[in-house]
């Protein structure tokens, strides 16, 4: 089985498909390298497309330290992939807590980045839902741990944010909440502790968002409620960024409307690769 290997010894299971100008597509929170099939399979006709799973999510390494998953150890993850291949570079998708982490590698190592799209990013963005967000978060973590798998899919995968692919799609609903059930229990609970309770929200990125040149996407579910604060904000601070809002629909964009979503992706792609998706003009700002 191929991995990768990160600076502080964690082995990431990838797979890769296609050839091509690469993209390195990072999972959410309830997902794992599998959950990407329907975009493998669009964009590999085109490019070369790399996912990986997450420290913590199998066939990867589970870190028994809790101390090992920390915002910044998944966005260096991201480059220790792109590293073992020997890619200089490239356009890096992400769903969620992978949006999140391609964002940290767009504001920290901007010249890894070919573009960024950036899908269902910023959960607990809000200042007055901040501290209860975490404290949900701290308390799932402690459940899971007791509860094991069934316990995650339940905590994670029944979220009013996923409630829209439930009702669309159940067959598929039912694929990806069977898949979640089989995590991990303990490398979901580390993960919950240290990357969704303890990252600083999207809010604390301004300054340096305002500095990001990275042509960036943008996509958000208009029924999940948790992110669409948090992507106008992106939207209003990358000048080189676009949004793109999905209607009734929630937050597994990439599996909840798949068609829609690699059509969104792939225009996005076209476009940064011809160097035509310029910062927004200043003249179009209200004042």
């Amino acid at each position: 089985m191929p991995y990768a290997a990160t600076t502080d010894h964690v082995k990431l299971y990838f797979e890769e498909a296609g050839s091509g100008t690469p993209i390195l597509f990072i999972h959410e929170f309830a997902a794992d390298y599998a959950s990407w099939e329907p975009q493998i399979r669009y964009f590999s006709r085109s490019h070369r497309c790399i996912v990986y799973s997450a420290r913590g999510y199998t066939p990867s390494d589970v870190p028994d330290k809790p101390d090992a998953y920390s915002y910044k150890h998944f966005y260096s993850d991201a480059l220790a992939v792109l590293d073992h291949l020997k890619i200089e570079a490239a356009h890096l998708v992400g769903l969620s807590m992978g949006g999140y982490s391609a964002l940290q590698v767009g504001i920290n190592t901007p010249e890894r980045a070919l573009s960024l799209t950036l899908a269902g990013a910023g959960s607990g963005f809000e200042a007055e839902r901040l501290k209860t967000f975490r404290e949900t978060c701290l308390a799932h973590a402690t459940e899971m741990e007791r509860g094991g798998g069934e316990e995650v899919a339940k905590l994670t995968g029944m979220s009013p944010g996923r409630i829209p692919f439930l009702l669309k799609d159940p067959r598929g609903f039912r694929e990806f909440y069977d898949a979640l059930a089989k995590h991990d229990h303990q490398g979901s609970a580390h993960t919950m502790r240290g990357f969704q309770a303890g990252r600083p929200p999207i809010s604390e990125f301004r300054d340096e968002m305002q500095k990001l040149k990275v042509p960036t996407l943008i996509i958000v579910g208009d029924e999940d409620d948790g992110c669409i604060e948090a992507s106008l904000f992106m939207k209003a601070n990358i000048a080189p960024s676009g949004l793109a809002m999905f209607p009734k629909t929630g937050h597994v964009l990439n599996q909840e409307e798949p068609a829609l979503f690699n059509e969104t992706v792939e225009r996005f792609l076209a476009l940064a690769e011809a160097g035509r998706w310029p910062d927004r003009d200043p003249r179009s700002v209200r004042v």
